[in-house]
C-alpha cells in the first residue's frame, strides 16, 4: 500500500487511496508536471507473461477515445507493481449512490445510461484487436456533473491480439464479481463480447430493481436440479419496469451465451424499441415525462383549441397537442375542391345550353323566284315598322358587334319604304340646283342590307356575305358566308310571343 505524498516516476504524488482489492489498489494522485489530478491503477503480479500482457493492453487502452471511457495517458512499472495512469472522475460510484438512496434508480434514467454504455461497448468490441472489459458492475460506473456515465476499472480488460498466449485469452487474469459475471467466466471457459453483455444486463437489473441478481452458478444449479430460475423477473421486483425491458434484460442474462444478443448494437436497438418515447408506465398510475406527478386529467392549451384527456391508471398515455399548422392545409384543400366543383358545374350547364337545337333559318337572299325568306322554327309575329339604325362596317379581322335586342311591338304589317319626290322648277330664280359631287371610291362605305320578314324576323346582310338573323323572341344567329351557324344569344325564357299575323299578299 502506498502512503500519501509518495512520489512515483518523479512525477506522480499520491494523495489518497480510493479503493483496494486482492490484486491491487486505486489511488488519487497529482501529476506534478501537468498540475492535474489523475487516477493510478496499481496491479500486483509476478508472472512475467502477465506483466507483458499488461503492457500490451495498456497501449490498447491509451488509443481509446469515447465519452463513456476514461482517458489513459500513461503506464509504467515500479517496484513490484504495474501502474496505469487514467483520467480521474470525482464523486461516488453508482453502487454507493444506490446505497445512499436506499432504492432503485428511475427506469428512464437507467435506460439512458444503458444507451451510453452499449455505445461504449460497441466501440470497444469493434476495435482491432477486440477489447473485452470483463468487470462491468455498479462499482465501476461513475456519473459526471453533466449526466454522462463513465465505465471505469480496466484492470481486467483484455485485448484479444493474435500474439497473446492461450492462457490469458481463455481465462480471466484476476477475479470477478460473482453477481455480475457470466457462467463461462466463472468456469474459466473464456470470455467474449457476449460476456460483457451479460454483466451489463445484470448491472442494469440491479440499478432498476434495487435487487442484486443471483450469481450464475446458483442459477445453473437450480436449473440442473429441475427448479425454477431464482432470477426474479424485473417487472416483479419493480413494477415500474415494463415487460418489454424485462424481456431484453432476461435475454442479455441468458445462461447460454448463444441465446444472448450477438452484439452490443443489437441489444441497444432492442432497448430502444422497448422504450416508450414520451411515457414511463407504472402499474398503479400513469406518468409522462412532461408531467412527472400522477395526474388524472391533462389539458393542453393550444392556439386553436383545448383538449382534455383522462388518463386511466396503469395505461400508457401519449399526449399530443393539436397544432394549428395541421388545420390550415386541410382548409386550403377544402377550398380548392369547392372551387373545382363549382367550375365543373358551370361548365356542365354551359355545355347543356350549347347542345340545344339551333333554329333552321332559310338565309337565301330574296329574289323574284324566292321573294320571301321563312324561318320555320320561329313563329310569325306582327312586324315592326321601326327604322333600322346605321351599323358601322366591321373590319376584316373583327366580327360584327352584336346588336341590342329590339323590343317587340305590335304594329301593322310592314309597308314599303316611301320615296318622297319634290318637284323643283329649274327656272325659279330662288332655287339654285348644284350638281351632286361624286364621292371617291375610297370614301364610299358599303351598305348593310336589312330585310324584315313577316313575324318579326330581321336579316342583316353584311358586305362580306355574313348574315345576322334576329328573331322575334330575341335569339340572334350569325351565319357566315360558308354556311356555318353560331348562336350569339339564346331566346329569352318566359317571353310572351304574340300570335302569328298572316303576311300580306305580295
Amino acid at each position: 500500500m502506498l502512503t500519501p505524498d509518495t512520489i512515483l516516476q518523479g512525477r506522480y504524488r499520491i494523495v489518497r487511496q480510493l479503493g483496494q482489492g486482492g490484486m491491487g489498489a486505486v489511488y488519487e494522485a497529482i501529476d506534478q508536471r501537468l498540475d492535474t489530478t489523475v487516477a493510478l491503477k496499481e496491479t500486483l503480479f509476478a508472472d512475467e507473461r502477465l506483466r507483458k500482457q499488461f503492457e500490451r493492453e495498456a497501449r490498447l487502452l491509451a488509443r481509446l477515445h469515447h465519452p463513456a471511457l476514461p482517458r489513459v495517458s500513461d503506464h509504467f512499472s515500479e517496484a513490484d507493481g504495474q501502474f496505469l495512469v487514467m483520467q480521474f472522475i470525482p464523486g461516488d460510484d453508482l453502487s454507493e449512490m444506490m446505497d445512499r438512496k436506499r432504492g432503485p434508480f428511475p427506469t428512464d434514467q437507467v435506460l439512458t445510461w444503458a444507451d451510453q454504455l452499449l455505445d461504449a461497448l460497441d466501440y470497444l468490441h469493434t476495435q482491432d484487436p477486440q477489447i473485452i472489459h470483463r468487470d462491468i458492475k455498479p462499482q465501476n460506473l461513475k456519473l459526471t456533473s453533466r449526466g454522462q456515465i463513465i465505465l471505469l476499472d480496466f484492470g481486467l480488460a483484455k485485448g484479444q491480439a493474435g500474439d497473446v498466449s492461450r492462457i490469458t485469452t481463455s481465462a480471466s487474469i484476476f477475479g470477478y464479481t460473482p453477481n455480475y459475471a457470466p457462467l463461462e467466466q466463472i468456469q474459466g471457459l473464456g470470455t467474449d463480447s457476449r460476456s460483457d453483455l451479460y454483466s451489463l444486463g445484470a448491472t442494469l437489473y440491479h440499478l432498476m430493481t434495487g435487487v442484486k441478481p443471483p450469481d450464475a452458478l446458483t442459477r445453473a444449479a437450480a436449473l440442473v436440479n429441475g427448479q425454477a430460475d431464482p432470477l426474479v423477473p424485473a417487472t416483479a421486483a419493480n413494477p415500474a419496469v415494463t415487460r418489454e425491458v424485462d424481456q431484453v434484460l432476461a435475454k442479455a442474462m441468458a445462461q447460454n451465451r448463444e441465446q444472448r444478443y450477438a452484439t452490443a448494437l443489437d441489444m441497444r436497438k432492442a432497448l430502444k424499441d422497448s422504450e416508450h418515447a414520451s411515457t414511463v408506465v407504472n402499474r398503479g398510475e400513469a406518468q409522462t415525462m412532461l408531467f412527472p406527478q400522477p395526474a388524472q386529467t391533462v389539458g393542453i392549451p393550444t392556439q386553436t383549441a383545448v383538449r382534455q384527456q383522462t388518463i386511466p391508471a396503469g395505461e400508457t398515455t401519449v399526449v399530443r397537442p393539436t397544432s394549428r399548422g395541421r388545420v390550415v392545409p386541410v382548409a386550403i384543400s377544402a377550398l380548392v375542391l369547392f372551387i373545382v366543383a363549382c367550375g365543373a358545374l358551370g361548365f356542365y350547364m354551359l355545355q347543356s345550353r350549347s347542345d340545344e337545337p339551333v333554329a333552321q333559318v332559310n338565309t337565301t337572299a330574296p329574289s323574284p323566284e324566292n321573294p320571301v325568306v321563312h324561318a320555320p322554327t320561329v313563329p310569325q309575329a306582327s312586324p315592326s315598322p321601326e327604322k333600322e339604325k346605321d351599323v358601322a362596317t366591321p373590319s376584316p379581322t373583327q366580327q360584327p358587334r352584336p346588336q341590342r335586342t329590339e323590343e317587340p311591338r305590335k304594329e301593322p304589317a310592314p309597308k314599303a319604304e316611301a320615296t318622297v319626290e319634290v318637284e323643283v322648277d329649274s327656272n325659279d330664280p330662288n332655287v339654285r340646283v348644284e350638281p351632286e359631287a361624286p364621292v371617291p371610291p375610297e370614301f364610299q362605305q358599303p351598305r348593310i342590307q336589312v330585310q324584315r320578314l313577316p313575324g318579326g324576323t330581321v336579316i342583316r346582310t353584311l358586305p362580306d356575305g355574313t348574315q345576322l338573323i334576329t328573331t322575334r323572341d330575341g335569339m340572334r344567329v350569325l351565319v357566315t358566308k360558308d354556311g356555318q351557324k353560331k348562336i350569339l344569344s339564346p331566346p329569352r325564357p318566359g317571353r310572351r310571343r304574340p300570335p302569328p299575323v298572316p303576311s300580306p299578299e305580295p
